[in-house]
């Protein structure tokens, strides 16, 4: 039986007194894979980072794990949640391997060295990262020596290693050429299926959400506008009301599920 990884209800959070997020409610269970979309602005990245507690604070609740948020301790709450940011241009100078090691800091002890652990788990859990999301042969180059497709693979490797039960991700694709973004999105589609993690991604891409996700939530000037199948959110009723614009649809030709067409210039 599936269990509540998330809880949140009646959630609002402000930012210098301008409130992002409104009364946001949401359950989301163990293994599911779920897209957050809506325009610029819609508290999209805030929620992510509230989930991870970066933002605290706030009114409602928001339970992790059938736990309120703020009674976890940071490294506890890392156990369960990783985050993934959206890039922003920032190289830390380090090596793939040394990075990605990073990401078992909820397990080892504060005074260890990136360069060694002496748990073989560790080292088992960070090469197995590295060969699910391809980055083991370029492990010992530094990050700034990699292209922007295989940095975005190595932030995914470390929040892996976390083995925590939630990863959370912001726009994890942005800036990839269609190569890489498709890798991006097969990775994440084989750690939700293969691993059991539970997936909680913002896109502005809607096509792509809902090519992946099971579950859409929409959020539109800080309130959820939509929240259900992803099947369901290609409808211009829905659409209008979230983007202020209509959209024209096709069928995948390999999927048959109901896409967004580019429009003619």
């Amino acid at each position: 039986m599936k269990k509540e990884v998330i809880e949140i209800e009646k959630f609002s959070f402000s930012i210098n007194d301008k409130k992002i997020l409104k009364n946001i409610s949401l359950t989301v269970m163990k293994g599911e894979y779920i897209s957050i979309v809506g325009p610029n602005g819609a508290g999209k990245t805030t929620l992510l980072k509230c989930l991870d507690r970066i933002y605290k604070g706030g009114v409602g609740s928001i339970k992790i794990s059938g736990k309120p948020i703020e009674k976890y301790r940071q490294r506890e709450l890392a156990q369960h949640v990783s985050y993934v940011p959206q890039a922003d241009g920032n190289i830390p100078p380090f090596t793939v391997r040394e990075f990605v090691m990073m990401g078992r800091y909820p397990y080892l002890n504060p005074f260890s060295s990136v360069n060694f652990s002496s748990n073989k788990k560790d080292e088992k859990t960070v090469q197995d990262a590295l060969s699910m999301t391809e980055t083991l042969k370029f492990s010992e180059r530094f990050l700034s020596e990699l292209s922007g497709g295989e940095r975005q693979k190595v932030f995914i490797a470390a929040a892996l290693v976390q083995e925590a039960e939630i990863l959370l991700l912001d726009e994890p694709a942005t800036f990839l050429d269609p190569k890489h973004e498709a890798g991006i999105y097969r990775l994440l589609a084989r750690a939700n299926r293969e691993k059991g993690v539970t997936i909680i991604s913002v896109t502005h891409d809607i096509n792509s959400a809902v090519m992946t996700s099971r579950r859409i939530l929409a959020l539109k000037d800080g309130v959820s506008a939509f929240c259900g199948p992803a099947g369901d959110f290609m409808n211009n009723e829905i659409l209008l009301k979230i983007y202020e614009k209509p959209f024209i649809f096709m069928k995948h030709p390999q999927t048959e599920k109901t896409i967004v067409a580019p429009e003619a210039p």
